[in-house]
């Protein structure tokens, strides 16, 4: 950027508002001021030149009518007239090759008034400056051919009446414009009060981090930005809230199996002293598939607590994907953990579903629907799986889900009274739903026929595959 174009961009940039407005109001009146100045003296002037033109062309035909000017002589005319009026006369004869001049030879014809007297033009009419003074020039054809009647009129007069206007004119802009720069600085001060109310709230609120609502005066523009900045508050203040809240059930939920794990942990060190307990194989095999099951909850709680607790959502590359290949990779993952001699039936049956998505969340989320099945199902029930229409219906054959839980099931690290003996976070179902708002859907919790608990997941497609995109979107990730 040249060095000028920086320079002016730092002035404007450290000029304040209220001067800018000022700047502008100055630049418009005084824009304004010009025009309508300018158009006032464009008029009186035309208007006048007008007038005394149409004056000097109406008495040059009615003198130009009678030949008596040919026996006109100068000493004729009293020297009292001459000095009465303001009128030069040249009487144009070229038959003779002569003229006439009253009262002097300063007024003398041109080109164009010979022309005239030629005949060659209408009538002329033209200004002059002679000895420092304009005069206003008619020319009109005289009562016989080849000759001429020429009045010139002085323009003193016209010319006064200019010069006050442009005085005038000049002066009443000038005050026009200050009183205009003073209107614009009082209004812009005036104007900018509420924003300069709203700037100090928003400094303090910075400064204290004290997210109290600004109070709203009127219904403009600064009132609407007050009322959004509100809102903007309130979101912040929610997800501090959250976060926490967040902070509070995490540690709640991290410090049960981190005690446990220490305890365990502190037992096998001191049996391993001589003057510790002694433990028997079977026991310290039990401890140490404790410990292990502890790590694996703790891993499982941290990297779902991660999870959520970020506060930017990372990208991830979505594209159109079909549900129930997603639904049976989730199926096989599950089955792998379900298996044993008692293990979980699924009853499965899936129709083709497509839409645009991030498979990786998508299956995670499906994997949690499963794995909550698979943990509230009896030993050897059966989850039945569903997916037709992009609703995706698991049923498991436990004991259910109770109607006081039902809004709640979805809510981070919430557990009800049966689930706090199993194991889990209570961050499974949440995970689930917020995958399913970010693909445009829902999650519900309901009664199964069977007695146990039906949870439906939902989102919009088509049966058929859409034409793929060239290029991958972002889309955030779970």
């Amino acid at each position: 950027m040249p060095p000028v174009s920086r320079l002016r961009e730092a002035v404007h940039y450290r000029r304040s508002l209220a001067s800018r407005v000022t700047l502008l109001t100055t630049i418009a009146v005084g824009l304004a001021v010009a025009v309508v100045a300018g158009a006032a003296y464009y008029t009186v002037q035309r208007t006048s030149q007008s007038t005394l033109d149409s004056s000097l062309r109406s008495r040059a035909y009615a003198a130009a009518q009678f030949d008596a000017y040919q026996t006109l002589d100068p000493r004729d005319i009293p020297s009292i007239v001459s000095g009465a009026s303001d009128v030069r006369i040249v009487l144009i004869d070229l038959r003779i090759n002569t003229s006439f001049f009253f009262p002097d030879k300063r007024v003398r014809p041109g080109t164009s008034e010979l022309a005239v007297a030629l005949g060659k033009s209408r009538f002329s009419k033209r200004t002059m400056t002679v000895g420092g003074e304009r005069y206003r020039v008619i020319t009109v054809p005289g009562a016989s051919r080849g000759t001429a009647l020429m009045l010139a009129q002085s323009m003193e007069q016209t010319d006064q009446l200019l010069s006050r206007l442009r005085t005038v004119t000049f002066s009443l802009g000038a005050v026009g414009i200050l009183l205009a720069a003073l209107a614009g600085w009082g209004v812009a001060r005036n104007g900018l009060r509420p924003v300069r109310r709203l700037t100090t709230s928003v400094e303090e609120i910075a400064r204290t981090e004290r997210l109290d609502p600004i109070e709203v005066e009127g219904k403009d523009e600064i009132a609407r930005l007050s009322a959004a900045f509100n809102e903007l508050l309130g979101s912040l203040s929610a997800s501090r809230d959250r976060q926490r809240q967040l902070v509070a059930d995490a540690g709640h939920e991290l410090r049960t199996p981190l005690t446990s794990l220490r305890t365990n942990l502190e037992l096998l060190s001191q049996s391993e002293r001589e003057s510790g307990p002694t433990l028997s194989p079977q026991s310290r095999r039990e401890l140490l598939d404790d410990v292990s099951g502890q790590i694996g909850e703790l891993t499982t709680l941290i990297g779902d607590l991660v999870e959520l607790a970020r506060d930017e959502e990372a990208g991830s590359v979505v594209h159109t994907v079909e549900l129930s290949g997603i639904v049976e990779t989730a199926l096989t993952r599950v089955r792998r953990r379900a298996t044993g001699p008692d293990g979980t039936d699924f009853d499965v049956h899936l129709e083709p579903w497509w839409l645009t998505g991030d498979a990786t969340s998508l299956e995670r989320a499906f994997t949690n629907l499963l794995d909550n099945a698979v943990k509230w199902s009896p030993d050897g029930g059966t989850v039945t799986v569903r997916l037709a229409q992009g609703s995706l219906v698991v049923d498991d054959e436990g004991p259910g889900i109770a109607e006081e839980d039902r809004p709640h099931v979805f809510d981070r690290f919430y557990r009800s009274k049966e689930s706090r003996a199993l194991p889990g976070s209570g961050l499974g179902l949440s995970i689930v739903h917020a995958v399913a708002e970010r693909h445009g859907g829902t999650v519900s919790a309901d009664r199964a026929p069977s007695g146990g608990a039906r949870l439906t997941f939902q989102v919009p497609g088509s049966q058929q595959d859409p034409t793929p995109a060239d290029d991958a979107a972002v889309f955030p990730s779970s």
